[in-house]
Parts: C-alpha cells; structure tokens; sequence
C-alpha cells in the first residue's frame, strides 16, 4: 500500500508534484553522466589489472544496496530533505542534522567541479578568455533554469541525457567498427578476467573508484516531495537508474578496452596517463574528431550536471530550513511551488565562489576532485543506520535481509572507502563535520536560552505525510 500524488496538489508552502518517473531518471542521469567512466577508465583498469567490467559490476551491485535503503526509506519519509529526513526519521535528530550536513558538502562540491571542468574545457578551446570566467558562466546561465522550477529542470536534464548518450553510442559504434577493420589489442575476456590474470584484492581496490561515478543518483530522492504518483517512485526511479547507468557503463568500458594498446602495468606506472586514457585510446584508435566530440559533451554535460548538483542541495537546504536547522527563510518556495528560490540561491552562491576560486588556481580541480566523495559516503552510512534504526528497531520488521543484511553491508563499504581516501579528503571532510557539529551546538544552545524546541512546523507536510502510511509499510515489508 502506498500514497497516490496528483500532478496539481501542492502542499502549503510545499513543491510542486510535476516529476514522473522517466523525469527522476533522467534527473538521476544527468548527475551521473552517461559518459562518467571516460575519465576515471585509466585508473580502473590499471589498478584492476584490466577487469574493467568486473570492477563495474561489483560497483554496480554495492550501489544497488544503497538504493535498495533510499528506496525503502523514501517509502515512509516522501521529503526532499533526501537522508536528513530519513536519519532524522530513523535515527534521531542529531543523526539527521549530520546526515544533511555531509550530503550538503556532496551537493556543493560535486557542482563545483562540474563547473570548474566545463570552464576549463572552454578555456582550452578559448584560452583568450580566462576559465573562470566560463566557469561562473556555466553557473548563472543553469541557476536560470533551476529558479524556473522541477518541470524545467527535469526538460533539460532529459535533453542533455539524450545528447550525451547520442555522442556517446557514436563514438562506440566508430570503435567497433574499428575492431572489426583492424582487430583488437587486449583478449575478449580482459575486461573481465584481467590482462594478465584475475586478482580479487585488485578487483576490490579498484571498486571504491568505480562507485564515485555512479554518485549522484542520490539526488532522486531530493525530488521526492515534487514526485508524482505513489510513494515507491522515487525508490523505482532510483534502481531504474543505476541499472541504466550500470549497463552504459560496462557496455563503453568493455570495448573502449578491447582496442587500448597500454597494458595494465604500462598504464599503471605512468599515472599522468590514466586521466585520458579513454580518450586518447579514441584518438589513437578510432578518429581523432570523435575524441574532441567526446571531450566537448562531457564538458557541456558537466554543467548540467552541476545544475541537477545545485538543485538537489537547494532541496536539502529547504527541508532543513524548515525545520528551523538552518534560517526558515530558507524553507520558502516560489508561489507556483516550483522551485526553493532563496535556497537555490545561497547554494548557487557557495558554489560560484568556490569554482571560481578553484578556476583562478593552478591546482584547483584538484583540490575539490579529491575531496567530493566524503560527504556522500558519510552520508550513504547514516542512510543505512537509518534503515536499521526505524525498521528493525522501532518498528520490530522481521525482513532481516532488507533491513540487517543489507544497510550492513552497505555500512562496511562505505566506512572502507572512507579509510582509505587520501589524507586531503579525510581532512575537508573533518572540518566540514566539525563546523556542522558547532553549528548543531550553537542551535541547541540557543534553543535552551529561549525554550523554544525543534519542530516539524505547519510547512512540512511530507514527513507527515510519511508517518501517515508507515503501518501500512510495515505490514507490507516485515
């Protein structure tokens, strides 16, 4: 049993339900990038000694885990706060303001270099014209169309995934048919059992790195509260995505591998070489034209993927203002309800001047690539203790696979990743959590001074709407 959303309701002071399910794929799609692989290939296949697909279906499946908890969380919590509301939900307060506070430092530093990467792209093609000056371009001219509300968004982001997988299914069917004129330089099953010999710890290693390019199916769940339909969308949208972008990703990494000459080993010890391994195997391969092709829709795509980033941590910003976490006027919509405006807005600015400042530095998409995954990951962990935390110990389900086995499993994961990022990322991310664990501090402080306790308040509908089918769910899922 779940609740049915019209296209037309729109809770007071709430968004609008305008977002169907090929909408939140889409969205979902567009975050990811079709083409993601393109510019981590190097490094997989070197680390993994060539088992580039079996990287990827390992990936795949320990992403899926993770939607597997978005999708059941979202089922009783339908807001747009994402993981703030559901470790709020199924954890407690506290969990849930860290929860939307690392997944804000996901949602601004994905963006970030995003932009940054489209501004540098431009730049090599203009280098008259500074990169940050394409940079805060790219963010303005898409901040346009994340004010004019989800419907637009979701148009874009649809049409940009079409482009971006339209350049894409190009470029490998011009690989093989290169194959089939001039043969292969790796054997038909390297991509799955390795170069030189299958290696499971290598497999393993390389794993963490495959996962950051499916980040940003997360961002479906920001869009919950403007989702048509039932309640389980959300959770649909979320694996339907992931499953498409699995396939695109075996499918591209599988033959672009077939036809690169570097073994494993030669890659592996020149590692200013992984970055554009993809591409200069296309150049040298294929047609040169068909990798600058390449390279200019990933940097369009890039900037579309910075808006999807924006629009999702303008949502999470809106739930938690709301929720008096952050000032409530930042918890107010547009009239129509299309979109957060104030929200949009400051987290817009926070990304400007961070790709800004990236772009006027030497190390600067550096700096930022090497830092994006921290938050996501803390808060992919919180999001499957949330799992375990409402289901299976407070509402006593019986469905130990979906709600132990599962978010556990999940849990040992991410905590891996996190331990071995490198001391850049693990440094940013302790800051970040350390200003959110002051913040939270500050508030509860103030809080005691005045009496006045955190409420739901009359503008959030969702949580309630959450809570209204949570027997139901139970009943449905023990």
């Amino acid at each position: 049993m779940s609740e049915t959303h019209t296209a037309t309701a729109v809770p007071e002071g709430g968004l609008r339900r305008s977002l169907g399910l090929k909408q939140l794929i889409g969205n979902g799609l567009v975050f990811i990038g079709p083409a993601a692989p393109v510019g981590i290939f190097g490094p997989i296949y070197a680390k993994s000694g060539g088992a580039v697909v079996t990287v990827y279906v390992v990936a795949t499946l320990i992403m899926a885990l993770t939607a597997i908890s978005y999708s059941q969380m979202s089922r009783v919590v339908p807001a747009a706060g994402s993981v703030y509301s559901y470790a709020t939900t199924g954890i407690g307060r506290g969990a849930g303001f860290v929860a939307g506070w690392m997944v804000l430092l996901d949602y601004l530093l994905i963006p970030s270099v995003a932009f940054l990467f489209t501004g540098l792209a431009m730049h090599s093609f203009l280098p008259a014209i500074p990169a940050w000056v394409f940079t805060a371009l790219a963010v303005v001219l898409t901040t346009g169309l994340n004010l004019a509300g989800g419907k637009s968004l979701a148009r874009a982001a649809m049409a940009v995934v079409i482009a971006e997988v339209a350049v894409l299914a190009i470029v490998l069917v011009a690989a093989l048919a290169a194959i089939a004129g001039s043969g292969i330089h790796q054997a038909p099953l390297s991509p799955i059992a390795g170069v030189d010999g299958f290696s499971l710890a290598a497999v393993l290693g390389a794993v963490s790195i495959a996962a950051m390019a499916f980040l940003g199916f997360d961002a479906i769940a920001t869009f919950a509260e403007e989702a048509k339909g039932t309640s389980r969308m959300v959770g649909k949208a979320m694996l339907a995505c992931l499953v498409i972008a699995g396939v695109l990703f075996l499918f591209q990494s599988y033959i672009v591998e077939l036809i690169t000459v570097p073994s494993p080993a030669q890659l592996a010890a020149d590692p200013e070489a992984q970055g554009t391994a993809f591409y200069d195997t296309i150049r040298s391969q294929v047609a040169p034209w068909l990798a600058t092709l390449l390279g200019i829709a990933k940097a369009l795509g890039a900037s579309f993927a910075g808006m999807m980033g924006l629009a999702a941590g303008s949502r999470v910003v809106m739930t938690m203002s709301r929720e008096r976490r952050f000032p409530a006027v930042f918890g107010t919509v547009t009239r129509s309800g299309s979109a957060p405006a104030l929200a949009t807005v400051l987290v817009t600015a926070v990304t400007l001047i961070l790709a800004v400042w990236a772009a006027a530095e030497p190390d600067g998409l550096d700096l930022l690539s090497s830092t994006v995954s921290i938050g996501a990951m803390s808060a992919f962990i919180l999001l499957h203790a949330s799992v375990i935390g409402y289901f299976l110990v407070k509402r006593k389900s019986r469905n130990r696979l979906v709600h132990l086995v599962v978010p556990v499993v999940g849990i040992v994961f991410f905590l891996l990743v996190i331990a071995f990022a490198n001391i850049s990322a693990l440094t940013v991310g302790a800051v970040w959590l350390v200003l959110g664990i002051a913040v939270a501090v500050i508030q509860h402080l103030r809080r005691r001074g005045t009496d006045t306790p955190l409420t739901d308040g009359p503008d959030t509908p969702a949580p309630a709407a959450g809570r209204a089918h949570d027997k139901a769910h139970d009943q449905a899922h023990d």
